[in-house]
């Protein structure tokens, strides 16, 4: 009985590190989505860098959201794949936000997004 209580916590904690993921992923988009529409199309070079960067960071953290509610549709090594490749957008997002006054918001929801696809990678391992 220990073994099926300890297969439902685990199958629990997936679950919710999945969602809890999703979620980040979502906000993230959003704010990022947000982040590249204040820019000014005809903007400095840094400031079209950030534009392209938000833009990116949303579509990778949407596309990342839609993987991970296809339930079962998606093997784990692909889930995998995608989680890496939005973990490392999320991080270089968040460093080019950094570099921009009033980008705070964009830098955050980046860098949560990374920890939660970090933490989520840690249950598929």
């Amino acid at each position: 009985m220990t073994s099926t209580t300890t297969s439902q916590q685990e199958l629990f904690r997936f679950l919710e590190d999945r969602f809890a993921c999703a979620q980040a992923c979502t906000e993230c988009a959003r704010v990022c989505a947000l982040r590249a529409s204040l820019v000014e199309p005809d903007g400095t070079e840094k400031q079209e860098l950030v534009r392209r960067k938000g833009i990116m960071c949303a579509e990778v953290c949407d596309a990342t959201c839609r993987v991970l509610s296809e339930q079962n549709q998606v093997d784990e090594s692909a889930i995998r794949v995608q989680l890496e490749w939005c973990r490392q957008v999320c991080l270089e997002s968040a460093h080019v936000f950094d570099e921009c006054p009033g980008a705070e918001d964009g830098a955050e929801a980046s860098r949560a997004c990374a920890r939660a696809c970090d933490d989520f990678l840690a249950t598929l391992r």
